[in-house]
């Protein structure tokens, strides 16, 4: 099936309306998050949706784990320009599928390109959660092949869900040994500092910078009363060896 969407960054008749709604975090240290809440226009995102849900070559891999083999809570697939080194997590080494296999595929990347002017993307992972009991583990993008201080763009659609960040707990005990603030004080701006919620809506774009892989976990975690489908795609910079 050949279908071609076109993504539309500024679906709302005043661009001007999205552009207050973007929320940008300052994590400190080189750190950000930028969300984009209403990246691609309401009917548009279902299209790609439903494309994703029906058309993607859906896998559920094996992954090894702390010595152990279990399968990955949520469903996968992977998509890379021709000539890069192999992606690796865990144990597994999905097969790299070309972006002309999935030609909407290409329309969001264009979209995202567009979006951030200056950024390139040339792999994508994509994630599928049937329910609330699929998610992700607390983890960081860090893998070699995106270099010290990868951008990654990801967009969502489906179900909302929640995406959270919390510092690396090395980090943010160096910075609490070098306050001066009394123990209690120093708790509670930890405490709100060291995390941050995103609602991921339906359409919605949220990009990592800086060195928050190196400083930052993320996750999303389980939700008992989730019953719809949350797709997710992950666009990142495979740098070339």
């Amino acid at each position: 099936m050949n279908l071609m969407l076109k993504a539309n960054p500024n679906p709302n008749p005043n661009p001007k309306d999205d552009a207050k709604k973007t929320r940008t975090v300052d994590l400190g240290n080189g750190s950000s998050v930028i969300y984009v809440p209403r990246f691609l226009a309401y009917d548009v995102a279902w299209e790609f949706f439903n494309y994703l849900d029906n058309h993607i070559p859906w896998t559920r891999p094996t992954l090894r784990v702390f010595g152990r083999s279990c399968t990955q809570p949520r469903d996968t697939c992977y998509v890379a320009s021709a000539g890069l080194p192999d992606l690796i997590y865990s144990g597994y080494q999905p097969h790299a599928y070309s972006w002309d296999d999935f030609p909407p595929l290409k329309d969001i990347l264009d979209a995202v390109h567009k979006m951030l002017p200056g950024s390139t993307f040339n792999s994508l992972l994509l994630n599928r959660y049937k329910g609330g009991n699929d998610y992700v583990g607390w983890h960081s993008d860090d893998e070699k092949l995106y270099g010290s201080t990868p951008e990654i763009a990801s967009v969502s659609f489906g179900c909302e869900r929640d995406f959270i960040l919390k510092k690396k707990s090395g980090k943010s005990s160096q910075e609490r040994r070098s306050d001066d603030k009394p123990p209690l004080k120093r708790s509670r701006k930890s405490s709100q500092d060291d995390q941050h919620s995103f609602m991921l809506k339906h359409g919605s774009l949220l990009v990592m910078r800086g060195n928050t892989q190196r400083d930052w976990l993320h996750s999303v975690p389980k939700r008992a009363k989730v019953e719809t489908i949350r797709i997710n795609l992950t666009f990142r910079l495979v740098l070339q060896e």
